[in-house]
């Protein structure tokens, strides 16, 4: 059989071999661990507490956008979720009445929109798919505008165009 001294030369190539092999790795550098106490803090969606929130949502920092706190913020908070569109469309339809959202539309597309409102606010979410797998939501909450003429019942058509001389007919 095989001695001692054979043995061990050929684990410590093996061995050299596979940690080669893995520091030879495609570039990428490892996400730094969030028990780290220099690292930042990670987002979180504590203080969204009057819309609904996917299960396993993360939110975009690079594409949000919120001013105020609590059931008072408005702009734009931007996730994404490992879950299909068709799935958010479904969430949020769903449960957005749950926190006293009334829906005004939808439209279920490439890019969904559902638009609602609750007291003087208005939220739009867009859900898109993503390219690879899951979907992406961009939530746009705003005061609702008051006293538009849409609201006071008394539309009236706008002439944008300058009048039309008469047409004459030569024969």
């Amino acid at each position: 059989m095989f001695g001692k001294k054979r043995v061990l030369p050929v684990v410590t190539l093996i061995s050299a071999l596979a940690l080669g092999a893995c520091a030879q790795g495609i570039g990428l550098t490892a996400t730094p661990s969030a028990n780290k106490q220099d690292s930042a803090p990670q987002p979180s969606f504590a203080q969204f507490s009057d819309i609904p929130i996917p299960t396993g949502a993360v939110m975009n920092l690079d594409r949000t956008l919120v001013l105020g706190s609590k059931e008072v913020w408005v702009g734009r908070l931007v996730m994404s979720s490992s879950h299909k569109s068709a799935d958010m469309f479904a969430f949020f339809k769903q449960r957005s009445p749950e926190f006293g959202w009334q829906e005004v539309t939808s439209v279920r597309s490439e890019i969904s929109v559902l638009t609602f409102t609750r007291a003087e606010r208005v939220m739009t979410v867009q859900i898109k798919s993503k390219t690879l797998r899951g979907a992406s939501m961009d939530i746009t909450v705003a005061p609702r505008e008051n006293g538009s003429v849409a609201s006071s019942g008394s539309m009236q058509p706008v002439n944008t165009l300058p009048p039309r001389a008469p047409i004459r007919r030569f024969n």
